[in-house]
């Protein structure tokens, strides 16, 4: 059984040190198969940041040949998973600057390994063949393509690329052409629009009705979009080693796309709250942290030492972690979670005191191993392992 209750995870941790970081295998590896099945058999890439940790990430590839690459958000991450031997195929998502002349990238890219760089404008074109050239290496470099949709009034998706259409990535193309030391390995593109956002909340219908309306026209625009890119390209005389698109609440969409040859999954395998509520998939909550009860300063208000764990993005609610055991509990809207007290209110059936654990879940995915040396590793009503976190690696990487 894969339900979980508070007295199963308050008797696995009795006398353990909180706050603590744990990740539930049963459910972990349920998600990974669901990732799968979602999949229809496209080539994975498995997004790092909403893992952080090298031991889940070595399960994850090993439960199937489809995980294929990693997705790093930074060049020094890059380096460390591929000295780890997590991935000698690594994309890294974001564009980097300095840090390239930091973190060994040429003699990684020296050994044979293959990592990625991304680029959307001739600069970053620019500077990967200056580093190109100081090392006597060839970068290969991926071209991020602007997949948000614009609607009178609404912008619908994120600002990363200016990349936009066919004749922009043919003149960065040319760019890229006249570059030696740098070859276009592939392109990306994030719907985030269609990745990132619930569409079944239960306390917004008409926020859910207004996204799926908002989804449904843009993923068409996408596909196009992309297409359309790529076969420029191709007509063009470049020949791609991939073709990268989606998250993990577009991979429905995504895999439908046929110049789509891999899809990024990341935070499906931990699913934290932000995933919680798709129409189209749902997956288990494999990840949570503990936190201990040390004031009762009213029968049903628990206040815990720390907690304040809040995710990135726009500052709300929504980014706040939220009580998930005993089912029931609360923030206080007023103090929300708090970095050296949270306190929760809970009027259930289970006895709590003083000592007692409340199980929290995160926000976002990785993010919560910048909070913890190690995850205490759970399967069948017992801890089984202790990993560390990249944070308990001594890596801080942003």
């Amino acid at each position: 059984m894969l339900e979980r209750t508070y007295s199963y995870y308050r008797d696995i941790f009795r006398g353990r040190l909180m706050p603590l970081a744990f990740v539930d295998l049963d459910l972990f590896d349920a998600n990974i198969d669901a990732v799968l099945g979602r999949a229809r058999g496209r080539a994975i890439c498995v997004a790092s940041k909403s893992v952080r940790c090298v031991a889940l990430m070595r399960r994850i590839f090993g439960r199937s040949p489809l995980f294929q690459s990693v997705m790093a958000y930074s060049a020094r991450e890059a380096v460390f998973l591929s000295e780890q031997g997590v991935s000698d195929t690594i994309l890294v998502a974001y564009p980097v600057w300095g840090e390239i002349e930091h973190c060994g990238l040429a003699d990684e890219l020296k050994a044979g390994k293959r990592i990625t760089l991304m680029v959307d404008c001739p600069e970053h074109v620019d500077h990967l063949e200056g580093f190109g050239a100081k090392h006597e290496v060839r970068v290969p470099i991926c071209m991020d393509v602007d997949m948000s949709s614009e609607y009178p009034g609404v912008y619908f998706g994120v600002r990363r690329s200016g990349i936009r259409t066919p004749e922009q990535a043919l003149r960065l193309w040319e760019r890229i052409l006249g570059c030696p030391h740098v070859a276009l390995d592939g392109i990306m593109g994030y719907e985030a629009q269609v990745a990132g956002l619930q569409d079944n909340a239960p306390w917004s219908r008409s926020r859910n009705l207004l996204i799926r309306v908002l989804k449904k026209r843009s993923i068409p625009t996408v596909a196009q979009r992309r297409a359309a890119i790529v076969h420029a390209l191709t007509a063009a005389g470049c020949t791609l080693r991939f073709v990268n698109g989606g998250g993990t609440g577009s991979v429905e969409t995504t895999v439908e796309e046929d110049a789509v040859t891999e899809v990024t999954v990341g935070s499906g395998f931990y699913s934290p709250t932000l995933f919680d509520h798709y129409a189209r998939f749902k997956h288990l909550p494999a990840a949570g942290f503990a936190i201990e009860i040390t004031r009762k300063p009213t029968p049903t208000v628990f206040t815990c030492h720390g907690g304040g764990y809040v995710a990135s993005g726009a500052a709300g609610p929504d980014k706040l972690p939220q009580p998930y055991l005993p089912g029931g509990a609360q923030l206080i809207a007023q103090e929300g979670a708090g970095e050296v007290q949270t306190p929760v209110v809970y009027e259930g059936a289970e006895r709590l005191g003083i000592g007692d654990p409340i199980f929290m879940r995160h926000s976002k995915a990785g993010e919560l191993c910048e909070r913890f040396n190690t995850l205490l590793l759970v399967s069948e009503g017992a801890v089984v392992d202790e990993v560390p976190t990249y944070r308990g690696e001594g890596q801080c990487f942003l």
